[in-house]
Parts: structure tokens; sequence; C-alpha cells
């Protein structure tokens, strides 16, 4: 059986990462300075943009937005708590019914 935490872990919270690294990217961030502001190692960055890790669900529409914002805000250094602003983001596409299952939790 497979837990609905399960595809957050495996699925969600990679592609929410690959989604804000490629923005930074495109504001111009280079890979070691969004490895720095994801807290996570520039390994990683490159294996996000290149699809190997985080491409399993792509964001468009309203998900997109928050995740704009916060790579902006994390370029501009308004971020001051990442692990909450990516819970948001989460929490958000839960909302939407974008993922399989419920976890039974109100968020």
């Amino acid at each position: 059986m497979k837990l609905p935490c399960q595809s957050i872990v495996w699925n969600v919270l990679p592609a929410i990462r690959a989604a804000i690294a490629e923005e930074l990217i495109a504001l111009g961030v280079s890979q070691l300075e969004a490895a720095r502001l994801l807290e996570m190692t520039p390994p990683a960055i490159s294996q996000y943009r290149t699809g190997k890790r985080g491409y399993r669900i792509v964001f468009e529409g309203d998900a997109r937005g928050p995740v704009s914002q916060l790579a902006r805000d994390l370029k501009d250094g308004r971020v001051e708590d990442l692990a909450s602003r990516i819970c948001e983001i989460c929490i958000q596409i839960r909302g939407e019914n974008l993922l399989e299952g419920s976890c039974g939790t109100d968020a």
C-alpha cells in the first residue's frame, strides 16, 4: 500500500524544489547560489535541471504562482523560513487535489 505521504516525499517535494531551482536560474541566479539558497548541494540542482530528479510533477497555472513568488523572495533575501514556505506550497497542492489519496489531515 502506498501512502499519500510517500507520494509527497518521493514526488511532490522534489518537484517543488526543482521548480524553485528552475525559477531561480531563470531569474539569473547561478546554480551554486541556487543551491545555497535552497540549502542543498550544487549536484542536486544539476539533477533537477537535467530532469533526473523532480520531474514527475509539473507546476502550471495557480500552482506556479507560489513557486515563482518563493523564488523571487529567495533571490531578494526575503525568506526567513524556507521549510514553512515549501510546506505552504505543498498544502496548496494537496488542497487542489493534485495528489492521489488523502492523509486524513485538515491541511
